[in-house]
């Protein structure tokens, strides 16, 4: 028992020093088909766990008919759901293509990426723009019409500012935000400044056409969860690097589709464990009720797996008017965290509790033993598709996804004891 758990212990501690030690960069902007391995033509990628046409929540569906749209393989919803429903458009998760995405988190060649590379381990992780429309499963015109301007307008002028700038550290950025009053999930406003900032005169020295640098300042300084893709492609960036150390029970990913919630181990690979999806307690917009919300969805709780969104909240009380609950609530989240990790973040710092680090390397072990889950902080989609985002609030994770990664880890590990 002794030996077991001292390999354990080593294992965990490689794990999170990894994480620890990712030095998140964004890097380019692409079309996903040319960067994404795996991505091809007639295939859409998608947030969470695998899962099948007849089991995929209305949200989801309803974001991957908007794919199919956008990308004209089907003339209207009717057809595009045809064309799913019969395996003629192919779907994946996106953790299995290095990728990651907010709420549907669907992704499809044509639509342009942000890039981030981790420079300390040399892998590289992906995440489609955050909009509040077409990633909840709303597939109407004017909801595409946002994707079209990602891919056309904002997109190139900001691959141009890159070039121009040779990529943009993110961890600097992150540091400064959480100490700003961010959690890096549902309230990224201060990175979201800090990045607009950066961008600014990258994108007037690139000699970006005046009508176009406009439209892209305009975009960029306006929209305040512009970096919530950039931290989550970060995130990705710095866990990936930690999966598959043998004997790590810690936590390398978890990420729901709004049918199931699933999580990965380092010591299980790349196997998923899952539960069915909760649904979040929140504040809805004038016009929808606790009836209307689906299950949680959306591969954004990778922020949480390294430390960020729920683990900081204690630092982002000022997100509490969009998701509710209470200052010592948030407290309260925060401090329990730290109860289910391994070691707290020597970059990423908690003001309010002392300049603390930030709880890293959730514990499958720890969580069982305590019965406390990761809290999330989450946007809520409606349970039907052809909406956009109704509301925002606060999730557990599951608590079986842990029980059963633990048994599985014990098969694997300890065989003579199951």
């Amino acid at each position: 028992m002794d030996e077991i758990k001292q390999k354990i212990e080593t294992a965990n501690a490689e794990t999170v020093r990894r994480i620890n030690e990712a030095d998140p960069v964004l890097v380019d902007i692409a079309p996903a088909g040319e960067v994404i391995p795996g991505l091809h033509d007639r295939m859409v990628l998608h947030s969470g766990p695998p899962v099948d046409w007849q089991r995929m929540s209305g949200a989801q569906r309803g974001s991957m008919l908007g794919t199919a749209l956008f990308e004209g393989w089907a003339k209207d919803a009717g057809e595009a759901n045809d064309l799913f429903a019969s395996g003629a458009i192919r779907f994946e998760p996106n953790h299995t293509h290095q990728a990651v995405g907010p709420m549907a988190g669907t992704i499809s060649a044509s639509m342009p990426v942000w890039i981030v590379e981790n420079k300390a381990f040399g892998n590289r992780a992906f995440c489609r723009q955050v909009e509040p429309s077409q990633q909840f499963g709303n597939y109407r015109d004017d909801a595409l019409q946002g994707l079209r301007l990602w891919r056309d307008l904002w997109a190139p002028a900001l691959k141009a500012a890159l070039g121009r700038m040779g990529g943009l550290p993110l961890k600097p950025i992150i540091a400064k935000a959480l100490q700003m009053g961010d959690e890096l999930h549902n309230r990224p406003v201060a990175a979201s400044s800090l990045f607009a900032n950066a961008m600014a005169c990258p994108l007037i020295e690139a000699n970006v056409p005046k009508d176009r640098l406009l439209a892209t300042l305009r975009y960029i300084t306006n929209h305040e969860l512009i970096f919530l893709a950039l931290a989550m492609a970060a995130a990705k960036a710095s866990a990936d690097p930690a999966t598959g150390v043998e004997y790590s029970t810690v936590v390398t990913a978890m990420a729901r589709n709004g049918t199931d919630f699933g999580i990965r181990v380092s010591g299980l690979g790349e196997e998923w464990f899952t539960a069915p999806a909760p649904r979040a307690e929140g504040l809805y917009f004038p016009g929808y009720t606790k009836e209307d919300g689906g299950a949680d969805m959306g591969d954004s709780a990778i922020t949480e797996t390294v430390g960020w969104g729920g683990f900081v909240l204690a630092g982002a009380t000022g997100i509490l008017a969009l998701v509710g609950g209470t200052p010592e609530e948030a407290m309260s989240y925060s401090r329990d965290m730290r109860r289910i990790t391994v070691t707290a973040s020597p970059n990423y710092r908690m003001p309010i509790l002392g300049f603390q680090g930030a709880p890293v390397g959730i514990d499958i072990r720890k969580v069982v033993q305590t019965g406390i889950v990761p809290v999330i902080d989450t946007a809520i989609a409606h349970r039907e598709p052809g909406h956009s985002i109704i509301g925002a609030g606060i999730v557990r994770a599951p608590l079986d996804c842990f029980k059963k990664a633990l048994l599985a880890f014990s098969r694997k590990y300890q065989p003579n004891r199951t």
